[in-house]
Parts: C-alpha cells; sequence; structure tokens
C-alpha cells in the first residue's frame, strides 16, 4: 500500500509505503498525478519517503510498479529519496542511470531538507 500527497503548488508528489506495493496503488497515484502533468507539463519533484522497502503484493503489481517509472520519469525533474536504509545511497546511483531525473539521498531526519531540495528550480528560486 501506498500513502501519496501532491502538493499542486510546489509540483511536488509525496510517496509513502505503507505496505507491500499493489498495481491499485499506482493506478492510484497514476489518476492524481496525470492530469497534474497533462495540464502543467511535469512534477518539479518526488519525494519517496521509504523507512524500508515493503516489496510487492504480487509479480503483476512489481511489472505495474516498472510500468509507472518507465512512463512518468520523463515528467519529473528531482527525486529525494528519504531513508535510513542502507539502500539509500545505493539506489541513488543505481536510480540515476535509469531515470531522467536527478536523484538524492536523505536520511529520515532529513525530510524537511528533502522538501526544499525537490522545490528549488534550477535558477535557485524556489517553485511557485
Amino acid at each position: 500500500m501506498i500513502d501519496f500527497t501532491l502538493d499542486q503548488q510546489h509540483a511536488v508528489l509525496h510517496v509513502r509505503p505503507t505496505g507491500p506495493l499493489r498495481a491499485q496503488d499506482f493506478d492510484q497515484i497514476a489518476g492524481v498525478v496525470d492530469p497534474f502533468i497533462e495540464q502543467y507539463g511535469s512534477l518539479h519533484g518526488l519525494i519517496l519517503e521509504v523507512p524500508h522497502f515493503p516489496g510487492w503484493e504480487n509479480l503483476g503489481a512489481a511489472v505495474r510498479h516498472f510500468r509507472f517509472v518507465r512512463d512518468h520519469h520523463k515528467n519529473v525533474r528531482k527525486v529525494a529519496v528519504v531513508t535510513d536504509s542502507p539502500l539509500g545511497a545505493v539506489a541513488e546511483h543505481i536510480t540515476a542511470h535509469f531515470v531522467a531525473a536527478q536523484v538524492k539521498h536523505f536520511s529520515a531526519a532529513q525530510l524537511d531538507a528533502a522538501r526544499a531540495w525537490v522545490a528549488k528550480v534550477d535558477d535557485g528560486t524556489a517553485a511557485q
């Protein structure tokens, strides 16, 4: 399961897995994010707040997850991976090879810093 919020003012999607990921989780996120991207062109940032990776409910959920990433990664400028898991630093380097976005790892205590980083526009100002 995934809890998520879309901060439309700053164009930032905040995702928090709470249990094994399900195919319908990605359909729900797409139902909110796709109209936003269609209207505004992209998301400024994505915050993945992941204390630990909960895995997938089944193979169909894993496939839907990979399709979701494939279909949306070019529409996200920055990805903040917020976790204390040792995989966080690894994810920063591996993910950067597969997505168009800038990817940066933050510890769980740095959630506010992650929010500030994804909201910062390339010219140094905050997203409006």
